[in-house]
Formats: C-alpha cells, sequence, structure tokens
C-alpha cells in the first residue's frame, strides 16, 4: 500500500475520528499483551491510515458474502507526547465496533434495507464468525463521523490546543487535535449545566450529555484526539472550534443575535460538505 493511494482517500466519504488514547496502567495483562502484537514496528500515524484505507477498500470488494472485519485488521496507534513521556495506546477496535454497528443495525430502523443486503441468516452467521475473533470486552476507544465533524466534538477543543497538521503533496492530510482527557470532560461537563439552564430543548445538549458519558468511561488519566481526517482539506485552517465556544458564550450571556450568526458561519462552512454525501 503506497501513501499515493492513501491521498485518493480524499475523494472518499469523509471520516473524521474521536479517539481517546489511554497509558499502559489502564489495560489487563491480557488486553496489553494483545495490543502488543497488533502495534506494527516503525509505523507511524499516517501509515496506519494508509493501512486502514487498504483494509476498507478489501473489505467492498469482497467476493464473499462476509463484509465484517477479522482482528486480522484491528490496529493500534500509539502517541507519545514528548520525549521522556509515556506511550498513550489508543486501539481501532475493529472487530469490536463492527458487531456493535450491526447489532444496532439490525435493531433499528435500517433492518428491513440490510436484509437487502444480506438475508437474517447470513448477517447472523457473519457476526457469529467476526465474534469468534480475538478481542476483548474494553469500552470503545473510538467514535466516527461521515461527512463532517459533530458539533458537540467542538466543544471539546480550542483553538490553542495541541495541533498536528498532517500534510503530503500539497495537501492536508489531516488535523489532529489533542487534550488531555480531564480538560474534555471539564469542557464538557461545564457546557452542559449552562446548556440545560439556557436551553434545554436544543439537540447539542442530548448529543453532549451522550459524549460525557463516554468519556466517563475512561480514567482521568490520556489523551482526547480530534482527527478530522480528508475534511481537513477542506476546511483547514478551521474556526469550528471557536465559533461554537463564541455561539455558546452568546448563548450564556443571552444574546440570541450572536448566537445565531456563530451557528450561521457554522452552517455555511460545513452545510457544503455535508451536502456531497447525497452528490452523484
Amino acid at each position: 500500500m503506497t501513501g499515493a493511494l492513501y491521498l485518493g482517500g480524499v475523494q472518499l466519504p469523509f471520516v473524521s475520528t474521536l479517539r481517546v488514547y489511554l497509558p499502559r496502567e489502564a489495560y489487563s495483562l491480557a488486553e496489553f499483551a494483545h495490543l502488543e502484537r497488533l502495534i506494527a514496528p516503525e509505523q507511524n500515524a499516517v501509515s496506519i491510515d494508509i493501512g486502514e484505507l487498504g483494509d476498507s477498500l478489501v473489505r467492498v470488494s469482497k467476493t464473499i458474502n462476509n463484509p465484517l472485519p477479522t482482528s486480522d485488521e484491528d490496529r493500534v496507534r500509539t502517541l507519545t507526547l514528548g520525549e521522556g513521556e509515556a506511550t498513550l495506546y489508543s486501539p481501532n477496535q475493529l472487530v469490536a465496533r463492527s458487531i456493535a454497528s450491526v447489532a444496532e443495525l439490525m435493531s433499528g430502523g435500517m433492518e428491513q434495507l440490510a436484509t437487502l443486503v444480506l438475508s437474517q441468516a447470513e448477517w447472523s452467521q457473519s457476526l457469529e464468525h467476526a465474534s469468534e475473533s480475538q478481542h476483548f470486552e474494553m469500552p470503545l476507544q473510538s467514535r466516527s463521523s461521515t461527512w463532517g465533524v459533530p458539533f458537540s466534538w467542538f466543544i471539546l477543543v480550542y483553538a490553542n490546543d495541541r495541533m498536528e497538521v498532517v500534510e503530503a503533496n500539497g495537501q492536508i492530510l489531516t488535523v489532529r487535535i489533542q487534550i488531555p482527557l480531564a480538560a474534555a470532560r471539564s469542557r464538557a461537563e461545564r457546557t452542559l449545566k449552562m446548556l440545560a439552564a439556557m436551553a434545554p430543548d436544543l439537540d447539542l445538549l442530548a448529543d453532549l450529555t451522550d459524549l460525557l458519558g463516554w468519556l466517563e468511561e475512561f480514567g482521568e488519566v490520556g489523551m482526547l484526539e480530534l482527527d478530522y481526517g480528508p475534511v481537513a482539506n477542506r476546511v483547514h485552517p478551521d474556526d469550528s472550534p471557536a465559533d461554537v465556544h463564541m455561539g455558546l458564550e452568546c448563548l450564556a450571556e443571552g444574546d440570541f443575535t450572536g448566537a445565531a450568526a456563530a451557528y450561521r458561519r457554522l452552517a455555511n462552512r460545513w452545510m457544503p460538505i455535508r451536502q456531497l454525501a447525497r452528490a452523484n
């Protein structure tokens, strides 16, 4: 797999990721031994992106009726913030996330559509096969979003947080913003209190409540990473975190005109990208 193929990913459905990195102590001995086996020698964040893209292309081109991944496609990202700092780990948990997604798909309103792809029996067989792959009952350390970054994610980050801009051949491959887990939870809790008092009917309140519940599954030690993915090439430098926080500040002060203006800026920036999901 080459970087040239990865660059083609800017034309694929944009996928952004919210990812948790945890220290070694957060895992049991068996869990960490499993993670160590998945870490490729000399890997880096871009090589993992290339590998994940290649894995997805292989899955969609399968001739057999089993769209779910196997444990061979599980990968682990590592993050070291500086010299002498402890290494943090974030498994993509592809098998576990796929099992959870299929279970949700088959129990919701999309069940009828799903059975047009595979029969109930074939889905059950695929789930059984995936469940036999080695995976552990660990909290899922990542969430993904297609065709745009959810506005609730921007509540967790600020413009002056640690940022990595990954570029190649004149294109931005991704932008990654990293913050301590404790800081992310504090920002979410503070915003939730304000929204509950000022705008209890806002959809953002439910989204942020769910997001905070997920963050609370992890300890205080670790890092949270907002990975824009290929959509960064369309929006960087991105003022969305500043617009979200400005809108919330205006809302807290009762300045609904200012809050509406901030929302319009966000909508104007992200609506064209979300509309690409329906483009031919």
